[in-house]
This record gives structure tokens, C-alpha cells and sequence, in this order.
């Protein structure tokens, strides 16, 4: 076997595993439901969500989890599927979190930046009057990053 047919054989079992691991990190994260004492998911999840007081909003009853949303954007037409969103009345503010497990948090910033800008158009048109705030939760080690 060439080195080249070696070298793109481990980008595809790297690719795989990757998304494997992803798929597996977002079903745990969409089971998480945090209530003041109570907390549902799993237990060391939880507790990495409990030690930031800034995730919490994201992990309330209130939370919804997987909400696919489109429309389009520059007449090009989107779907996404947004990992949790709050909506909160209140205050007119809607709250998106996107997971990333990437370790490296620059490596594809700017990539999911776009991402969470195509997320919050998206959902100006849904929230005209509202505020739209987005955020990455990156999972390696449980920051939250403010895009807008």
C-alpha cells in the first residue's frame, strides 16, 4: 500500500472518529437538564455545567435542545440544527449555544464564527424584536466563548 493510499486511509478513520465522538458528546449534552437541585444527564457533565454560572441558562427546563431552523440568507436557502436555545420573553433575549470538541479552539474559530452569524440571521427573522446573543461551549474543557 502506497503512503499516499495510508496517509488519506487515516484522514477518513480520523474523520470518522471525530464524528463519533462528536455524535456521542451531543446526544449526553441533549439529555442535561439542570433545575435548581435537580440535575438530569449525566452526572459528570453536569457538574462541569453547574461550576459555570453562565451555562445554567442553557440547561433550565426552558432550554430547548436539537431545533432545526431555515430560511435563507443572501437568497441562498439554510437549514441548521441548533444544539440549545433559550428563549427568554422577559427580556426579548434569545440565547443560541453550539457544542464544539475541537481542542484546538483557533483552528476553525472563524468557521463556526460564520456558523453562529448564519444562526442568529436566521433567527432575527424568527425574533424580529428580540436580541439575539450566540455562544460556543467548547467541550474539552466547558468555556463559553460570546460570539455576539
Amino acid at each position: 500500500m502506497s503512503n499516499k493510499l495510508r496517509s488519506v486511509l487515516k484522514q477518513i478513520n480520523d474523520l470518522k472518529r471525530a464524528t463519533d465522538t462528536g455524535t456521542k458528546i451531543h446526544n449526553k449534552m441533549r439529555q442535561i437538564v439542570i433545575d435548581q437541585n435537580t440535575m438530569r444527564g449525566v452526572p459528570d457533565l453536569c457538574e462541569k455545567i453547574s461550576a459555570n454560572p453562565d451555562l445554567l441558562r442553557f440547561f433550565t427546563p426552558k432550554s430547548r435542545t436539537e431545533v432545526p431552523i431555515a430560511g435563507k440568507i443572501n437568497g441562498r436557502f439554510i437549514s441548521r440544527r441548533l444544539d440549545r436555545i433559550v428563549t427568554d420573553d422577559a427580556t426579548k433575549s434569545v440565547y443560541v449555544l453550539d457544542y464544539k470538541t475541537d481542542i484546538s479552539k483557533s483552528k476553525f474559530r472563524q468557521e463556526y464564527v460564520k456558523q453562529i452569524q448564519e444562526y442568529i440571521s436566521l433567527l432575527r427573522d424568527i425574533y424580529p424584536s428580540y436580541t439575539i446573543h450566540g455562544y460556543i461551549l467548547w467541550l474539552h474543557d466547558f468555556s463559553l466563548d460570546k460570539i455576539v
